[in-house]
């Protein structure tokens, strides 16, 4: 079993399927990991292409996947945390991993796309973007112990 990273957290969201769409349920305010509403928005990443790595100082972010499917790597660097050094490999979408991942300010996080078709995903902050808060590195630096 993956060890996990300390203040991540992963739940399985409801799929309604009906044979004209399906409902796909992402966030409610009476969510227990619901705290404020900063922003949404869409990012898309076409199959086999790499967007990494990033990470916010105070924004907390909250993926979800409705079209396609994409490896997320996430990286624990903070150095008081239980689970520093740790690296997590996620996917995330639809048809079998449609869950809702929320990663906390101060990890490292990147995606693949790994589904046929262009994944599209929707994250959802507690703070609008501000650029002054987030950290970029190159998908190849070596300050993160992964490889793409």
């Amino acid at each position: 079993m993956e060890q996990s990273i300390e203040g991540v957290k992963i739940v399985s969201m409801r799929e309604i399927i009906d044979p004209k769409g399906s409902v796909l349920h992402f966030f409610r305010n009476d969510d227990a990991d619901f705290s404020a509403f900063g922003e949404c928005y869409f990012s898309e990443v076409k199959p086999g292409v790499v967007k990494a790595w990033k990470l916010h100082q105070i924004q907390t972010q909250n993926f979800i996947v409705p079209v396609g499917k994409i490896k997320l790597v996430l990286c624990d660097l903070r150095e008081n945390s239980k689970s520093h050094g740790l690296v997590s490999v996620i996917e995330l979408g639809r048809p079998d991993c449609y869950s809702r991942i929320k990663i906390p300010s101060g990890i490292y996080y990147g995606f693949q796309g790994i589904s046929k078709e262009t994944a599209l995903i929707v994250n959802f902050t507690d703070t609008p973007h501000d650029p002054k808060e987030s950290t970029k590195l190159d998908q190849n630096d070596v300050k993160i112990p992964y490889v793409w």
